[in-house]
């Protein structure tokens, strides 16, 4: 569990850390754009002017994170809904990038498997008096 956690923690971590950078470095070329319903997504969140550098500063952060082992779990949680939505993106909008999606859902939700124990205590019932 411990290598497999290893593996998923740095593979994850690499993947954000890649796809973040390249927002602000554009080193990979990307083509042909999307089309329909997935550009108009894209073009509305990056015409909000935040969502998508806080996103991908918050991919950067968090793949540095796994990468360097320090908070690790909470970086796991933080870039979850992200992994979410690159899946559902992926599989909904642009199907023949599922891959990639897949490859951020899985290593996610692994690492959320394995680091259930720090979880613990948001799973608590709090009574209301």
């Amino acid at each position: 569990m411990k290598i497999a956690t290893l593996i998923f923690r740095i593979l994850l971590g690499f993947l954000y850390l890649v796809f973040g950078l390249d927002y602000f470095l554009h080193f990979i070329p990307y083509q042909p754009a999307h089309t329909g319903a997935a550009a108009d997504l894209k073009a509305g969140l990056q015409g909000t002017g935040y969502i998508y550098p806080m996103m991908k500063t918050i991919q950067v952060l968090g793949g540095l994170s796994l990468m360097l082992n320090r908070y690790a779990p909470f970086s796991a949680v933080v870039l979850f809904p992200i992994s979410l939505n690159v899946f559902l993106f992926h599989t909904i909008l642009v199907p023949s990038g599922f891959l990639m999606g897949v490859f951020l859902l899985v290593p996610n939700l692994f690492l959320g498997y394995a680091y259930r124990n720090y979880y613990a205590g948001l799973f608590t019932k709090i009574a209301i008096v």
